[in-house]
């Protein structure tokens, strides 16, 4: 299960949030306590003689939503409107001082526009999102003022599980264009566990599944419009007594492992306004 972790846009941030601003994230049988994600370990092993680990961490207040979520000393912050959805996020700096924040746009119950402002206003950015019966089909990011060439990505699904996805960026080096194609198993992704604004916001495959992937097919369009693969990967997937991954082991065709995840997680209890019965 491929991660992109950013803390600030989670290598900026990973964040959870509930959908209301009571018990947003309880299960149809409302039980008495519910699992959270609290921490994900990353170790990427594409230099196997220094390889790379990062670890995100996730606080949560009375209300079962993200307060905080902390990663190599940086902190991002978060905000809710009177019902429960994202309104603001703050991302800081290790002094403490702020970086940036992002303001957060709905249109009834959907996630239409994040913007992110930075204090100098040639740095901010424009995220647009758009749907098709409720799901995410598509994103389009400006990274400036003047953006005549937004980066999108694109998604088809299988269910509720995204079978492809389609990004494009123009960058210095030229215009690139990358196909991401999974398989998946039957088990609950950690991420499905969070509410629909979280997912939205971070729009990549392993956000927006209800599964996890157990294999990454990736190519590349050539400048002849054809697609090239150039990655093929397997996911290893170990499971806790919930049945939710505690380890995820990612390798190459070759064998060769490439990243590893570990997951923990925190069980929070229901939080009554009223003695129950």
């Amino acid at each position: 299960m491929k991660t992109y972790l950013f803390l600030g846009a989670l290598s900026s941030v990973l964040f959870f949030s509930s959908c209301s601003g009571d018990d947003d994230h309880d299960t149809s049988n409302n039980p008495e306590s519910q699992i959270f994600l609290s921490k994900v370990t990353t170790v990427n092993y594409t230099n196997p003689s220094n390889p790379n680990t990062s670890v995100v961490t996730f606080d949560y207040n009375s209300k079962k939503q993200l307060s905080k979520v902390s990663s190599q000393g940086r902190v991002t912050s978060f905000e809710y409107d009177a019902t429960g959805k994202l309104s603001k996020t703050n991302y800081y700096n290790t002094d403490g001082t702020i970086a940036y924040y992002t303001t957060w746009t709905y249109n009834e119950n959907q996630l239409t526009t994040i913007k992110s402002i930075y204090p100098d206003s040639n740095n901010n950015t424009t995220k647009v999102y758009t749907y098709n019966n409720d799901k995410v089909t598509g994103t389009s990011l400006c990274f400036s003022l003047n953006c005549t060439i937004p980066s999108t990505s694109s998604y088809t699904y299988s269910g509720d599980n995204v079978s492809t996805e389609i990004s494009f960026s123009d960058n210095i080096g030229g215009p690139s264009t990358f196909k991401r194609e999974f398989s998946y198993d039957n088990k609950i992704n950690p991420y499905s566990l969070t509410n629909t604004y979280f997912r939205t916001y971070l729009a990549s495959t392993e956000f927006l599944s209800q599964n996890n992937y157990t294999s990454e097919k990736i190519s590349r369009k050539d400048s002849a419009g054809n697609w090239i693969q150039i990655q093929n990967m397997t996911y290893e997937i170990q499971y806790n007594s919930s049945q939710l991954p505690s380890k995820v082991i990612g390798k190459e065709a070759n064998g060769k492992t490439l990243i590893e995840y570990n997951y923990e997680y925190i069980t929070l209890q229901k939080q009554y306004t009223t003695f129950p019965g």
